[in-house]
């Protein structure tokens, strides 16, 4: 995860951006389209689990009947960060990290939604690595996408383990997946269980994860969330707040029937793999909501523990305002 130059010039990307958009869904003729307000919510990576509220809403019509007609944007090399910080796109799709680094640097996004209420990353190993606690990371290769947070993560579980960050090989290896990065020589990665993990049970692949709430509850942040900008909070409150019931709708939906909201999502990128798609959708149902009262709802005691611990761990320049970093505002009652 590349640090966000956020004061950067945003327009150069855009155009193709917004013709990268999925499908307005729901059968909707032009003359209905053209009365409805027309919003964009802009992903943070490729289409996958994570996101299928949001083609649930479209394709059920929920965006519809709130009035809205929502395109759905792939990030391109802007990002969802930018697109949004710039007032390009109304919605994103971001992290609890990203969103603390942005606002530190004055960038005005803030999360109105959790889409996942917990954690689900961890530091996952081929099972005949034996690599099972933060101690077994000692004489192992590391493969992430060179960010700083990545060797802080690592060394904080190492030192509860009474181990040395010195004694692991840190390389960058991009965008390469999991299964690739272990046939080249990578011993461990970053994953989200919910897809990478969930595939490798499908591939019938062992692994062994070192989960990161396991080691500190400070690292049970949120990822990923929903992302706006403090202009359309100002100016636009009542559009947030139509966008975010449709979007609760969908992902209530996946929650109560995984299997048809899978398949809405299969239908809607036919280039996934359909067997993945629903394995990670039955995985993730629970895991959405979770515990929380309502979808979406976000804690200031998350936002402060992982600011506190990103600032601990000299990954911030200065404390974070939490409070004005996320809000609940938004979100339909439960």
């Amino acid at each position: 995860m590349k640090k966000i130059l956020f004061l950067a010039v945003f327009t150069m990307l855009l155009a193709a951006c917004r013709g990268e958009t999925a499908n307005s869904g729901s059968g909707t003729s032009k003359n209905d389209q053209d009365k409805l307000e027309k919003a964009n919510i802009v992903l943070d990576w490729t289409p996958n689990t994570n996101h299928t509220g949001l083609y649930v809403a479209q394709e059920k019509g929920y965006f519809k009947e709130e009035g809205l007609d929502v395109d759905i944007i792939m990030p391109g090399d802007a990002g969802a960060d930018n697109l949004v910080a710039s007032g390009q796109a109304e919605f994103g799709i971001s992290y609890q990290e990203g969103i603390t680094e942005a606002r530190i640097q004055g960038v005005p996004i803030v999360s109105v939604a959790a889409i996942i209420q917990h954690n689900t990353s961890g530091f996952a190993s081929l099972k005949d690595k034996n690599i099972k606690t933060p101690k077994d990371f000692e004489g192992k290769t590391y493969g992430g996408w060179g960010a700083p947070l990545e060797k802080a993560i690592i060394e904080s579980l190492m030192k509860q383990d009474h181990a040395d960050v010195g004694k692991v090989n840190i390389i960058n290896i991009g965008d390469t997946d999991f299964f690739t990065a272990t046939k080249q020589n990578i011993d461990f990665t970053w994953i989200y269980y919910g897809w990478t993990g969930v595939e490798a049970e499908l591939r019938n692949t062992p692994i062994n994860m070192v989960w990161l709430t396991d080691y500190s509850d400070k690292l049970d942040y949120y990822t990923p969330v929903i992302s706006t900008n403090e202009t359309m909070i100002k100016e636009k409150p009542e559009t947030i707040r139509k966008f975010l019931r449709a979007v609760t709708k969908g992902y209530e939906f996946a929650i109560e029937n995984p299997e048809e909201a899978a398949n809405i999502l299969i239908a809607a990128e036919p280039e996934l793999d359909p067997d993945l798609v629903q394995a990670s959708q039955k995985w993730l149902a629970t895991k959405y909501k979770d515990d929380a009262a309502r979808w979406g709802e976000q804690k200031l005691e998350v936002w402060e523990n992982y600011s506190q611990w990103m600032y601990d761990n000299g990954l911030l320049e200065k404390q974070l305002d939490s409070k004005k970093a996320f809000t609940n505002e938004f979100l339909p009652e439960s």
